[in-house]
């Protein structure tokens, strides 16, 4: 119509134009829409008559097919069916959705599906389970937009069907997904109607063959067998035989008491039905009747979770890492499950293990690294803070020397330097627990030491507290720094008197102990040997069991502000370690505490180098004090600062270098003479040891002195292959620099 319009508006336009371009444009515009239109009629008529041959031929093809066959059009509306189809379907259904509705699930999605692919490929097929047993579902595209659909049933007379409504024994055909595609009459009088999902009838989500289900049944719950015969088209075909409440068997089998591994017996819900001697061994006799969850507490999720999933098949085997709720508070049992089913019961098989040591040595190997990146955090603040404290103390003693005791300076200067001592006292015990302090080691006598530590200790307890030293024979010689044990049997000895606020005794007892195999406690493993023991026993307060882990950590303290650091416990910690001792404590509330140091003997002639990184003094007539030249390596500029005034200052030549490359690139000029190296051990780029043992290649007489922040293995290691080398630990005062430098161009 529309186009027919614009036609005759092109024509009147044409007419009543007085242009002659104008009608000419009208007649050939209303000529264009009147042939298209022309055109579009013609296309139309000869599709129809195709449409139409087609559905004659269609007509003349299946009107005598015994299967039923459908012609419908895009939306589903049936344009024709043939005599099968009316006589198998009956009625007069105006779709074919109508049509197959009660022939078998959902025939709306499948029908649409099918015709989809129709309109892609020009044909589909497809099969589907239905009450009768399998249909074959077929649809073409036809001429003109139709959908030719044909329907071939394969009735199923082995499987179930119409005919399973004869038997009295209840059963019901589903699909993969759960959906109730039949039931028989037995199965409907149970009850009470036709269920629609399986999960509308059994208490089980995932009910199994030969397992023993609840049915939802018109009076209450059933309890029947439940059998599954495969069907054709992936459908489950279930049968429920009758079920007796008799006791099930329990033990699974003869061989199970007879197993030498803990095993258990589990119900459905969680409980224990059946114990062998070794689980009984391992948790006791009264486990049978209790819940899982009520012999192990869980690590993270519940314990009924984990169980739930096992017995839902989500894990076919899961093992886990639980905590007896009875027995000793530290001890773990690795539990393995699997899903089992005796006697048509479903279950669970428990197999038990004592992972205790296993768990033991995780905890030894996360404590350990726990410790050792909180050492390498306490030796690298260290490091720098002596490089800072080294300059403030330095400065200062230049400052010093250009004030007497009468200046108004005077009292402030002294107060940085003592502030300054005091800071790089707190620096050393963090270079204690970290283990990177600089020992001087020597063989020592633990009688001499602790004796000659009487008078100080007497001092320091106080009148309440009473003081007992106890020697023991044939102890052997340690090799420690005795500096450093005095301040650890101090620290403990402080640490104890402080315990017994009211007063009370402290025991320090030395003993020789020989083990014959190596002792396991508290996360560390003391192998055999002699050692030398010193234990100290107090009869104060004790320390309660969740703070007895954390003493030996840096800053952890019990006592009150400005008591104490929280560096005494954690000094003592890293001095003893060092030494290579151990040290371990023992304590009880209310009663007291006992710290047990052991320290490996030392037998023989003193080794080589035990003075740490020290040369003996050598004596040059040739040189006097205050003559030579130094070349000075040091990465930090107020370091560098300080050390090079304070060697000039004492008549020293002095040459800089702010790190190796420079330094090497100095001594290339073969003119100049140098007496001796002062670097630094750790600087960026090349470190201290290698840079020296280069120069020394072609200055072999240079002596050499190394500076650094602390002394790690790495350069404890690297610095003693250097001949004749002395080390100065920062920080260092003015004279303790000039003193070594002289000491080693003496």
């Amino acid at each position: 119509m529309l186009v027919l319009a614009l036609a005759a508006l092109s024509a009147l336009v044409a007419m009543l134009s007085e242009d002659a371009v104008q009608r000419l444009s009208g007649l050939v515009a209303c000529g264009t829409l009147l042939s298209a239109l022309g055109l579009r009629w013609l296309f139309r008529y000869v599709t129809q008559r195709r449409a139409q041959a087609g559905y004659r031929q269609v007509h003349i093809l299946h009107t005598a097919d015994l299967a039923p066959v459908f012609v419908s059009d895009a939306q589903g509306a049936l344009l024709w069916v043939n005599p099968s189809a009316a006589e198998r379907f009956g009625g007069d259904p105006e779709t074919l959705v109508a049509a197959l509705q009660d022939h078998f699930a959902s025939p709306a999605s499948v029908l649409y599906r099918l015709q989809l692919r129709a309109q892609r490929k020009g044909a589909a097929r497809e099969d589907v389970v239905t009450r009768r047993g399998l249909s074959r579902i077929s649809v073409s595209a036809l001429p003109g937009g139709g959908f030719l659909w044909r329907v071939e049933e394969f009735v199923d007379t082995a499987g179930a069907g119409r005919g399973a409504d004869g038997i009295g024994l209840p059963m019901l055909v589903a699909n993969k997904a759960g959906v109730v595609l039949f039931c028989n009459e037995a199965l409907r009088r149970l009850l009470g109607g036709r269920p629609r999902h399986l999960d509308r009838i059994l208490s089980s989500t995932d009910p199994r063959p030969s397992e023993v289900v609840e049915l939802a049944a018109a009076t209450g719950p059933v309890r029947a067998l439940m059998a599954e015969v495969p069907g054709v088209g992936e459908r489950r075909e279930i049968y429920f035989l009758p079920c007796t409440d008799a006791p099930r068997a329990t033990g699974l089998g003869g061989g199970f008491s007879e197993v030498p591994v803990p095993l258990l017996h589990l119900s459905r819900e969680g409980e224990v039905v059946a114990t062998n001697p070794a689980a009984m061994a391992l948790l006791g006799e009264d486990v049978t009747g209790q819940r899982l969850a009520a012999i192990y507490e869980g690590l993270g999720r519940p314990v009924e979770d984990w169980l739930a999933d096992v017995m839902a098949g989500r894990l076919p085997t899961a093992s886990e890492v639980l905590r007896p709720r009875k027995g000793a508070a530290d001890a773990f049992h690795q539990v393995t499950l699997r899903r089992i089913v005796e006697s048509g019961h479903p279950g669970l098989l428990v197999v038990v293990q004592d992972a205790t040591s296993t768990k033991r040595m995780e905890a030894q190997f996360v404590q350990s690294q726990k410790m050792q990146a909180i050492g390498q955090l306490a030796g690298g603040i260290a490091h720098d803070f002596n490089n800072l404290l080294t300059a403030i103390s330095g400065h200062c003693d230049l400052l010093l020397m250009r004030h007497n005791r009468e200046s108004d300076d005077y009292a402030d200067l002294i107060q940085v330097q003592q502030n300054a001592n005091r800071a790089a006292a707190l620096v050393g015990q963090l270079l204690a627990f970290s283990r990177k302090q600089t020992l001087r080691p020597e063989r020592l006598d633990l009688g001499d030491v602790l004796s000659d530590l009487a008078h100080l200790l007497n001092r320091l307890v106080g009148e309440k507290v009473e003081l007992r030293l106890l020697h023991g024979q044939g102890i052997g010689a340690i090799r420690a720094d005795r500096r450093q044990l005095e301040q650890v049997i101090v620290n403990l000895v402080v640490n104890a008197r402080d315990a017994m606020p009211e007063g009370g005794a402290i025991r320090l007892e030395t003993e020789a102990l020989t083990l014959i195999t190596e002792l396991r406690r508290d996360r560390a493993v003391v192998p055999p040997g002699r050692y030398g023991l010193i234990r100290v026993t107090d009869t104060g307060t004790g320390i309660a069991p969740d703070v007895l882990e954390k003493i030996f950590e840096p800053f952890f303290t019990t006592k009150r502000q400005g008591e104490g650091t929280g560096l005494g416990l954690s000094t003592v910690y890293g001095i003893v370690k060092q030494s290579g001792g151990f040290v371990f404590v023992d304590s009880t509330l209310g009663e007291g505490t006992v710290f047990h140091l052991y320290f490996p003997i030392h037998d023989g002639v003193p080794e080589a180098g035990e003075a740490t990184l020290s040369a003996k003094p050598r004596f040059n007539p040739l040189m006097r004090p205050g003559e030579g030249v130094v070349l000075l390596v040091e990465d930090e500029a107020p370091v560098r600062a300080f050390a090079s005034r304070a060697l000039r200052l004492r008549g020293y030549t002095v040459l800089e270098a702010k790190d190796a490359e420079e330094a090497l690139a100095t001594l290339e000029d073969p003119a100049l003479d140098v007496d001796i190296f002062v670097t630094d051990v750790v600087m960026p780029g090349m470190d201290g040891p290698t840079w020296v043992r280069c120069a020394l290649e072609r200055r072999p007489d240079v002596r050499v002195v190394f500076m650094s922040g602390y002394a790690d293995d790495g350069v404890t290691d690297a610095t003693a292959q250097i001949e004749n080398a002395a080390f100065l630990a920062k920080p260092f005062s003015l004279n303790d620099l000039a003193q070594t430098v002289q000491a080693q161009l003496a």
